[in-house]
């Protein structure tokens, strides 16, 4: 018997391995995976939880196509086949809408279909009061002004990326796939002449269950008992993090911290990141590019006159990211300035000076906004009037518009709002808004280079369309002129260079078209390192998104090195170093990896598809963009941000065909019946295994 059991083993083998293929082939065949879509997800703080996630084996609901009154009244009352998994175009994802579903038990998901055009009268998922706990306007600095009670900001603002769901919500793109949900529904899901669909039914089925719950305080409490007795922790959120990037005209330090001795420096700043609804979709064209982009071209324009013509006071420019959520890379740099962990400290800033939302400007003034209490002390006052006159100065030889709200306005949504927590500093935020934004889609996925007016002639090749010079490029040319101008003057440099300081129009376009287009292109990947262009690159044939993220495994958020790469090389110099020597420069007799920092860049692409690296030496440098309540485990500081952002195991999305609860529970019943008899005869064959399977032998001749 043990020889025969052996020769059908190899059998059973090839039989296992066939049923396992033909289960994977019936998979395939009951579900359509759905593969371009983008969950909402679960964000916490130090007092509530926030976003939308599944159960943990998925939600699962009959879809229906969300295109009338009607719908909405057959998904939340009339149709018989709840729980739905609505799928809607993206003029239905409002925030009537949503609380209507949220508050009903008939509801098992959502999916958007994304447009690429928001609706025209505007949409913005954030609040009204952005960052509102967060400013420098309490109830002991400026009451009058605080909460927004002056100046509502985002009067668009619904706060619907503030809800909390307790169920899932994706994003579409309509592309093939959206139209096979369409025809998986007209096929199974349309009523007819007002009738019930007959099953079977097309049903959706989202996976996003989320590890945290609560807030912040509690995930982090519990990820922290897990890393101090469990053998195996498991991470249950992370803060927001990444890095600011900055420089100097100068070169600092960077190994000796606090206070420098007769050093005054002029900032110049912009913020990196953006959000919208959905995770890591954030365009953020007119609220976070058009700043970028012109504080880049600002320092490209500075750079060589200041060089060559060095001004008194020494000029910082800086990039905070994470400043959609609460200030977190512009509260960490002022903290760091404090606790004299930065490069310079509070007392060497003599002046600020932000770049907001210019990019909808249209041939129409600039604002200059300032903080009303702080310039009640007659010093900033003063100092302030200074930094006006010379922005004016500059303005009238450009020939640009340039206005101050009224005296009591309070100061708009900045980084330089917490540079204010701390002391009275001089400064000013430009913007395009007199008041409320210009921007109709702060914060949301509409907030598109279309928007920006940032277009192409269809006719245009990839590398035409790169240096292509749109209306909107040329208009942020001429506002980066400005600060350029503006902020060597404001550091003291001579009226008689000015003339020499312009910003490049062919550069602000290749800005534009990398951030907003498509940053895989020839001139990004000149100015990269080789090692961020092979596998894994950053590079991708759409434009980066703005969402700050986690800091897993260590990474930089992509924009962040797009940043500091193009910044190096605008501001850098080029060296002889070799490759070696470039990323060990200590070695090299003159070089300081104090003052500098030093990038190994591919080079432009030859003739014949080659690179020429070289050797960049520059004064960018990164630094911490991680909130200071979580180096001081304050995971409930009502003072500095406290975002985290939930893990999770799965995301995925697919459709199948369901078939009615009267099917199913007959295909169960006649499955246990079935069961019951595979026992029945398993039981009676065992019992009568001697009669049913005995042998009849010979008995063995025995020889005494």
């Amino acid at each position: 018997m043990g020889q025969e059991s052996f020769k059908w083993f190899p059998l059973l083998v090839v039989s296992l391995f066939h049923t396992s293929v033909r289960c994977s082939s019936v998979e395939q065949k009951i579900y359509v995976e759905l593969n371009s879509t983008v969950p909402c997800v679960r964000l916490l703080n130090a007092t509530h939880q926030i976003g939308c996630q599944s159960s943990i084996s998925g939600d699962t609901g009959v879809l229906h196509v969300l295109e009338t009154e009607a719908d909405l009244d057959w998904i939340l009352s009339t149709g018989p086949h709840p729980p739905y998994m609505v799928v809607m175009e993206a003029a239905f994802f409002t925030r009537s809408t949503m609380v209507k579903m949220k508050n009903s038990s008939r509801v098992a998901g959502v999916a958007v279909i994304k447009s690429n055009t928001g609706p025209t009268e505007g949409f913005s998922p954030h609040t009204s009061c952005p960052n509102q706990n967060t400013g420098v306007y309490t109830e002991h600095y400026g009451p009058e002004l605080a909460n927004c009670n002056n100046t509502v900001w985002n009067p668009l603002g619904n706060g619907l990326s503030y809800e909390d769901f307790a169920f899932p919500i994706f994003s579409l793109k309509d592309d093939n796939q959206t139209q096979v949900i369409r025809k998986c529904y007209e096929d199974h899901n349309m009523r007819m002449n007002g009738s019930a669909p007959q099953y079977p039914l097309c049903a959706m089925q989202l996976f996003s269950h989320m590890h945290a719950v609560t807030d912040t305080v509690t995930c982090m409490r519990r990820t922290d008992l897990q890393n101090s007795f469990s053998i195996n922790p498991e991470k249950l959120c992370d803060p927001l993090s990444d890095f600011n990037v900055w420089t100097s005209i100068r070169p600092l330090n960077n190994s000796i911290k606090g206070h420098k001795e007769n050093e005054s420096v002029v900032i110049a700043a912009a913020r990196l990141d953006g959000r919208s609804f959905f995770w890591d979709i954030a365009p953020s064209a007119e609220g976070t590019v058009s700043s970028i982009v012109t504080l880049l071209a600002a320092a490209q324009a500075l750079y060589p006159v200041a060089l060559e013509a060095p001004p008194q006071r020494n000029i910082f420019f800086t990039f905070f990211q994470g400043e959609a959520f609460d200030y977190i890379g512009s509260s960490r740099m002022v903290y760091d300035m404090e606790n004299s962990k930065f490069v310079i400290d509070l007392d060497n800033v003599h002046s600020l000076l932000e770049i907001g939302q210019i990019g909808l400007r249209n041939g129409q003034s600039l604002w200059m906004h300032s903080d009303p209490v702080s310039r009640k002390n007659t010093t900033v006052d003063e100092q302030v009037k200074d930094l006006v006159a010379n922005i004016k100065s500059v303005a009238s030889s450009l020939k640009l518009s340039l206005n101050e709200p009224s005296a009591t306005q309070a100061l708009p949504p900045s980084s330089f709002q917490r540079f204010l927590r701390v002391r009275p500093v001089p400064g000013l935020v430009l913007a395009d808004h007199q008041s409320s934004f210009t921007n109709r889609y702060y914060e949301s996925l509409y907030d598109t280079a279309t928007y920006l007016n940032v277009t192409y002639p269809s006719d245009l090749s990839p590398e035409q369309q790169l240096e292509y010079e749109t209306e909107a490029a040329k208009s942020l040319t001429q506002v980066a002129t400005l600060v350029a101008r503006s902020i060597y003057k404001q550091a003291g440099g001579e009226d008689r260079f000015l003339s020499n300081i312009t910003a490049d129009t062919k550069t602000v376009a290749k800005l534009l078209y990398g951030f907003l287009i498509m940053s895989n292109n020839s001139w990004f990947s000149s100015l990269l390192p080789p090692e961020a262009l092979g596998r894994g690159s950053i590079l991708e044939s759409s434009p980066p998104q703005y969402y700050i993220g986690l800091r897993l495994d260590n990474t930089v958020k992509s924009v962040t090195r797009f940043v500091q790469f193009i910044l190096a090389n605008m501001t850098g110099t080029v060296t002889k170093l070799n490759q070696s020597q470039c990323q060990n420069p200590k070695d090299v007799p003159g070089e300081s990896k104090d003052l500098y920092s030093y990038s190994w860049v591919s080079g432009p692409v030859s003739v014949n598809g080659t690179t020429d690296p070289y050797c960049v030496r520059s004064s960018v440098h990164l630094s911490k963009a991680l909130s200071p309540a979580f180096e001081l485990t304050d995971y409930g500081s009502r003072e500095y941000s406290t975002w985290t952002e939930s893990r999770w195991k799965t995301i995925r999305a697919r459709i199948f065909l369901v078939a009615s609860p009267q099917l199913e529970m007959m295909t169960l019943g006649v499955g246990v019946a079935v069961l019951l008899v595979s026992l029945v005869v398993t039981y009676f064959i065992s019992s009568k295994a001697e009669l049913l399977f005995s042998a009849t032998r010979e008995p063995p001749n025995t020889t005494y």
